[in-house]
């Protein structure tokens, strides 16, 4: 594990001086228009003690404009079902009952995914949120982005042949996250697809799906 950060400001603080270390893309457009440092990363939202955390796959302008992962049309329709089964009224709510979070904590130019080069540089930041930080052990992914950034952690590196077809949406993987001392967190990853209205075979599935993995996941 490349940090063990006291605090979670600490946590923030290093994913922010690695960012300056070296230039890798931003939106820098997207983050003056916010009136937001584009080298200060937006790691997360939600409560670190949930049981539930969700993983997408990096920011958008939504959620540079509020500084917080998962508030752009996806980023709705999670919320929403989150706090529709909390007995909720607004989607904020959803931030006392799950941790949000992205593979990488910028956004990228445009609507590409980052490079894996960028994810490597950031994956340790995130990493030790969920294994260090974060209280919880249910993690459910949006995407398949999202969801081989766990591949690293899973038994032998690599998911089954299974996890390459629709029946991952059934299924959960075991992980093992790093902590400092060689020591390991264990959690349960379950995939889901990416809640996209432009994802025109799986959107309208979406909250059925979801609503199930939340079940599933005490969440």
């Amino acid at each position: 594990m490349a940090h063990a950060a006291r605090t979670i400001e600490q946590l923030i603080d290093a994913a922010e001086a690695e960012a300056r270390r070296e230039p890798f893309p931003v939106d820098a457009a997207v983050y003056e228009h916010a009136k937001r440092d584009p080298g200060r990363p937006i790691l997360y939202a939600g409560t670190l003690d949930a049981p539930v955390a969700v993983l997408a796959r990096d920011l958008g302008r939504d959620e540079v404009a509020a500084g917080q992962p998962l508030i752009g049309a996806g980023g709705r329709l999670v919320r929403a079902e989150i706090v529709k089964r909390h007995g909720e009224d607004r989607n904020e709510e959803a931030l006392k009952h799950a941790l949000l979070t992205n593979t990488v904590p910028f956004k990228p130019p445009g609507n590409k995914a980052y490079a894996e080069s960028v994810r490597v540089r950031f994956r340790p930041f995130v990493a030790e949120l969920l294994a260090g930080f974060w209280t919880g052990t249910q993690v459910l992914t949006l995407g398949t982005e999202a969801f081989r950034w766990f591949e690293p952690y899973v038994e032998g590196g690599a998911f089954p042949e299974s996890a390459a077809t629709d029946a991952r949406f059934e299924a959960a993987y075991t992980c093992r996250l790093p902590l400092a001392g060689g020591k390991a967190k264990v959690v349960s990853v379950r995939p889901l697809p990416h809640p996209s209205p432009l994802n025109r075979r799986w959107y309208a599935k979406f909250p059925e799906m979801l609503a199930r993995r939340l079940a599933e996941s005490g969440g």
